[in-house]
């Protein structure tokens, strides 16, 4: 009984760290800095996109790297529970400041189901980036601005593979 505690209290330790991870600014403050002032893009689009990426691509790299692994579901489920917590306090947040409502959580499931839906229409593409990249800037409202394409195939792949060193250095396969 003390080890599936100790399990479930590394599981809730792993999705609160991948949680802490999507929500943190840093990378995106960064990419903003890097974004050639040259984009035919609206800047704050990229910005705010730019962290819906992240957070969609944590939730994406759990169950993608964990394969049939038993703590999968667990991992996943504790991490979209803590973003829809998130969510809720931040639509209620805005709605406040705005004087209109917003579902955060309703725009990354949207925006999942966008990502998710281009990756099954291009099986064959080399590498999840590749579709990524074009769909994001597409969201940010100019698909055709390879500045913006690249800046969200960046994130795309920092943000998987820092999840995968995670999930490494974790010991979670």
């Amino acid at each position: 009984m003390e080890n599936l505690s100790e399990q479930k209290s590394g599981i809730e330790k792993a999705a609160e760290d991948l949680f802490n991870f999507a929500v943190e600014r840093d990378d995106v403050k960064a990419l903003m800095t890097h974004l050639d002032e040259s984009a035919d893009i609206q800047r704050s689009s990229v910005e705010y996109e730019l962290q819906i990426l992240k957070i969609i691509s944590v939730g994406w790299a759990v169950p993608y790297y964990l394969g049939n692994s038993p703590q999968k579901d667990l991992i996943g489920a504790c991490y979209w529970q803590a973003i829809q917590n998130f969510s809720q306090s931040l639509s209620e947040t805005f709605g406040l400041l705005a004087g209109q409502s917003i579902d955060y959580f309703q725009v990354l499931r949207e925006r999942l189901d966008t990502y998710v839906s281009a990756l099954q229409q291009k099986l064959d593409a080399p590498e999840p980036a590749v579709v990524i990249g074009p769909e994001f800037a597409n969201a940010c409202g100019n698909r055709d601005d390879v500045f913006t394409v690249m800046t969200g195939s960046r994130m795309f792949i920092s943000t998987i593979r820092s999840v995968k060193q995670y999930l490494e250095n974790i010991g979670v396969k």
